[in-house]
């Protein structure tokens, strides 16, 4: 899964929002990493709603411009979870590998007397 995907189902994993509530939820969520432009915004929000992981959840018509709502589906929130999952297992990993010297035994937290 691309980073912005995974960040525009995070966004979209509290409640249902519009598209300019996600973009800017992107950018909160990344630090400021990921913008999302409209154009890629609403390209990947068709396609996440033709595999069924976002739908519209409510349109609503504001100062005579249509606001259309996505939320989270099921199968987002089971395709998210997964992927956390993965994230998690992977950063571990990479954790672990971090903590052992070239050569070594994996280091620990340090041990009480050792120096």
């Amino acid at each position: 899964m691309q980073e912005p995907t995974f960040l525009i189902l995070t966004a979209l994993a509290a409640e249902p929002a519009h598209g300019y509530g996600v973009i800017r939820a992107v950018e909160t969520l990344s630090n400021g990493d990921v913008v999302l432009r409209p154009g890629t915004l609403y390209g990947a929000l068709d396609r996440l709603a033709e595999q069924g992981l976002v739908e519209v959840d409510r349109e609503e018509a504001i100062d005579g411009r249509l606001r259309r709502y996505y939320r989270l589906t099921d199968s987002g929130a089971a395709a998210l979870a997964a992927q956390v999952a993965r994230l998690r297992r992977n950063a571990d990993a990479a954790e672990a590998r971090l903590r052992r010297p070239a050569g070594g035994p994996a280091l620990g937290p340090a041990q009480p007397g050792m120096a």
